[in-house]
């Protein structure tokens, strides 16, 4: 078997994540090119499992292993911020996600207003 397809095609896959983790303003798509650079290094796992002898029967495709029940749970956290995220700001846009700052609280004690003290 000729390596240089799939690993070229990887290569264009990686290419591909990199690009939608760097110019895409979604956080849904920014999880989606993730997971294409997650499958464009399993790609390359089974490929060099496939093609370079080494001592361990199988490495490769054990690993991709191990990167797929990465992503799955990558995904379901991932899933599990970017809901959170819709419910806090109403947007899941990575760029209006204030990093340095609490979010505010939701709802005001009546003690904290004063009220409750007459």
């Amino acid at each position: 078997m000729r390596p240089v397809i799939p690993y070229v095609t990887a290569a264009l896959l990686f290419g591909l994540g990199v690009y939608g983790v760097l110019r895409r303003r979604n956080a849904v798509l920014v999880l989606m090119a993730v997971e294409l650079m997650l499958n464009a290094v399993n790609l390359i796992l089974v490929t060099a499992d496939t093609t370079v002898r080494a001592a361990l029967p199988h490495s490769g495709q054990v690993f991709a292993l191990f990167v797929i029940v990465l992503a799955a749970a990558e995904i379901g956290v991932g899933l599990a911020i970017v809901l959170q995220l819709y419910r806090l700001r109403a947007s899941v846009t990575v760029d209006d996600v204030p990093l340095a700052e609490a979010p505010a609280p939701a709802t005001v004690v009546a003690a904290d207003r004063g009220e409750g003290e007459k």
